[in-house]
């Protein structure tokens, strides 16, 4: 149990006395459960997304502008943004980040699909909504090398302060990059 991500082994120790209380049937249940999330979940064939079909729901949502695509590192990317109701297009889940301290290259990516698809000619937009670190914007930086000769709009999300949070608890790259990346302020109440 400890071998999970953020159980530390006080946690999994009261989950395993929790366990070991319960029912028989009921252990049961979860382990049944856990054995076919393993066999019947897959990754999208066209997005790699979790799904329990070739395809995924968004993917293969015909509502959906498949014109436009979202680049995210992972799927919880793709749950997060989901969860807001505001974007309408498909994803492409790399399956991480760039990063050699960690020996992670472009090759262990999902990067050659997305740039296919770009080539396909088919793709009108690509967004970029990896995080603002230096392995996010370093795999950003790569993939626009990718395919900065196609004609298609290269977007990234906006990064600033969060509605709510005070300036001067602001990260001093934040708040400059909401600086240079300020919007006019009609714009601010219009879409309200």
């Amino acid at each position: 149990m400890s071998q999970l991500p953020g159980i530390g082994k006080r946690t999994a120790l009261r989950l395993v006395l929790h366990l070991l209380k319960q029912p028989k049937e009921q252990t049961g249940f979860l382990s049944q459960a856990l054995l076919n999330m393993r066999e019947d979940i897959k990754f999208c064939e066209n997005c790699h997304n979790i799904s329990d079909t070739t395809v995924c729901e968004i993917c293969a949502n015909s509502a959906r502008n498949h014109q436009t695509i979202c680049v995210v590192e992972d799927i919880r990317d793709v749950m997060a943004i989901e969860n807001t109701g505001q974007y309408k297009g498909i994803y492409h889940v790399l399956g991480g980040k760039i990063s050699p301290i960690e020996g992670v290259g472009p090759s262990q990516l999902n990067i050659f699909s997305l740039v296919e698809k770009v080539k396909a000619g088919k793709i009108i937009e690509i967004i970029f909504a990896l995080s603002s670190t230096m392995e996010g914007d370093t795999t950003n930086f790569y993939i626009y090398k990718q395919i900065a000769e196609s004609e298609i709009i290269i977007s990234t999300i906006a990064r600033g302060i969060s509605v709510g949070d005070e300036l001067e608890y602001a990260d001093e790259i934040t708040l400059g990059r909401s600086i240079l990346h300020r919007v006019p302020f009609e714009k601010t109440f219009k879409n309200n």
